[in-house]
């Protein structure tokens, strides 16, 4: 198969659409709690989708995987896990540094160490990447892409100025520079570890493609093994919330035990903050209990509101709609990285781009479901102009990268 860097850029997109409105159903599961619903999703996330589609697309998924050398399941796996600890410390970020601030910061991090540092393992940074026309373009792409990202940040920033005094204090509750700046780094190195599993998954590509199947499917097998160590870690984390908070029946009966906190027969708001990191856990989302009833906080990338976790004790759950829209939801956060895997495949020698472009096309995308769901209504004409701002220059990093591997096919 001939690459083509532009078929790649618009797989690209395509895995930014997944990801950036993967959330979507979650805002319809009613009466279940965070880690519930995002648990029963990610059983179609992490484990069920990724061995259907593997199986269905590939050749001899189970020979390949037996094949495959130990250290190779283990390094894949690992960084899979290290993935989903990026997520749990992302939410620290969030409370040191605040919202917009916070995800510039990770963001930045992540796009760049999760693009960088595959080639510069491999020693071929300097002659492939610096030492070539098409790799100095693409570094170009890169640096417009982090613009983006830190104008989305600002964008952000100006937002939440425009924010009453309350809505302030409750975005940000114990800003700590010095905290927020070495979580933010954790979080945001870690959160890159996706790209270095994929890259530890290499000799899994080679063994399937000898086993017969297409190259445009060669990273599935892959995406099996680094989305199980996502599975570890989110099944540990909701299993721990689940205990703590009492709330594991839950997935089993359709009588709601939930106190009535409010006397009143009212619920309580709770916000989903959702991000652009795709590590799971709550990287992807932090749950963040609201002040008060109707309190509604939004992100320099995209807001979505939580169904209800509690609500009048003894009330009906709808137990099949929920899980329904927990396999959407999970399934539709899948096929960012299926797309992302055939991306990949027509990106050439420079295949380490495709995290940008990921990273870039999922900002885009969640941006515009946060405009559509008039999340920036009222965030002011700066914010406005910052948020375009940043729209198009990360639109431009897609163009730029996909141009410099053009590029490269051409020499």
């Amino acid at each position: 198969m001939n690459p083509n860097p532009v078929i790649g850029v618009l797989y690209h997109w395509l895995g930014g659409l997944a990801s950036g409105s993967f959330y979507v159903p979650y805002r319809g599961v009613k009466k279940w709690a965070w880690e519930t619903f995002w648990l029963a999703g990610g059983f179609f996330s992490w484990i069920i989708a990724p061995w259907f589609f593997a199986l269905l697309m590939t050749r001899d998924l189970m020979p390949v995987l037996r094949e495959t050398p130990g250290s190779v399941i283990f390094w894949t796996f690992f960084f899979g896990l290290l993935w989903g600890v990026g997520g749990l410390t992302f939410g620290l970020t969030m409370r040191y540094l605040g919202l917009s601030l916070g995800m510039a910061v990770v963001l930045g991090l992540c796009a760049a160490f999760g693009t960088l540092i595959p080639p510069i393992f491999r020693g071929e940074f300097m002659t492939q990447v610096v030492g070539t026309a098409s790799g100095r373009i693409i570094l170009l792409g890169i640096f417009v892409c982090l613009l983006g990202i830190a104008a989305a940040g600002l964008a952000g920033i100006y937002k939440e100025k425009a924010m009453s005094p309350e809505q302030q204090k409750e975005t940000i509750k114990e800003f700590d520079l010095k905290k927020g700046v070495g979580v933010a780094v954790l979080s945001g190195v870690m959160s890159a570890c996706f790209a270095y599993g994929l890259a530890a998954g290499d000799p899994i590509k080679a063994l399937t493609i000898r086993h017969g199947t297409p190259d445009l499917w060669q990273g599935l097998p892959v995406l099996v093994v680094v989305l199980l160590g996502g599975f570890t870690t989110n099944f540990v984390w909701c299993v721990i919330l689940n205990v703590r908070n009492k709330n594991g029946y839950q997935y089993f009966t359709s009588i709601s035990r939930e106190p009535n906190d409010l006397g009143r027969g009212e619920t309580i708001d709770e916000t989903i903050i959702e991000t652009a990191l795709d590590a799971p856990g709550r990287e992807v989302v932090e749950h963040m209990p609201s002040a008060k009833a109707g309190l509604r906080r939004q992100t320099a990338v995209a807001v979505a509101d939580a169904p209800v976790s509690r609500d009048l004790a003894g009330v009906g759950v709808p137990m099949l709609a929920n899980y329904l829209l927990c396999a959407l939801a999970g399934t539709t956060w899948y096929f960012q990285f299926f797309f992302y895997s055939m991306g990949e495949t027509q990106m050439g020698k420079y295949k380490f781009s495709s995290w940008t472009l990921h990273m870039a096309s999922i900002i885009i995308f969640s941006s515009l479901w946060g405009i559509g769901l008039k999340e920036w209504k009222g965030a002011g004409v700066q914010a406005g102009r910052l948020l375009a701002l940043a729209l198009l220059l990360l639109v431009g990093s897609t163009v730029i990268v996909g141009y410099g591997n053009y590029v490269g096919l051409a020499h």
